[in-house]
């Protein structure tokens, strides 16, 4: 009788154990239980370089939604970048999405800056208005061979 409980009281501790840990790999993780409430939206860049799936896409220094997906447009070649957009934020179709940088060399986000238009963006409508992603390296090489021809 006195081995039945210890061997409850065991699987009940190891059973708490378990939900503890799976609780803490998905919270931790960011793995999404349930798919996000909102739409999506998608910007075309001539360039993506360093955002990744997955990064925040702010308004005001507020986020506001997540990078869904980026895929190669074969059409336009360019970037199309999929923004999930939380449900009751409202985008103007003349609204401009940007990747920017936190920090000097922190990760890469979408910011976007609201429009005054009155007619709102849709689900899987595409922003009219994008700025690629600033390329340092570009301009740094710019500036050595520049300041070289000088001499």
């Amino acid at each position: 009788m006195k081995s039945i409980n210890k061997e409850l009281y065991v699987g009940v501790f190891v059973l708490i154990g378990l939900l503890c840990a799976g609780y803490l790999t998905v919270v931790l993780g960011g793995v999404p239980m349930f798919s996000p409430k909102g739409y999506t939206l998608y910007a075309y860049f001539t360039s993506v370089s360093g955002l990744k799936t997955g990064a925040t896409v702010e308004m005001a220094g507020v986020e506001v939604g997540n990078v869904s997906e980026i895929i190669l447009d074969k059409k336009r070649f360019e970037a199309k970048v999929g923004l999930r957009i939380d449900q009751g934020i409202q985008l103007s179709e003349d609204s401009i999405a940007s990747i920017k940088t936190a920090g000097i060399i922190g990760e890469k986000y979408v910011s976007i800056s609201p429009g005054g238009s009155d007619i709102m963006l849709e689900d899987k409508e595409a922003f009219n208005n994008t700025e690629s992603a600033l390329d340092i390296e570009s301009l740094v090489r710019k500036f050595i061979f520049k300041n070289d021809k000088d001499k």
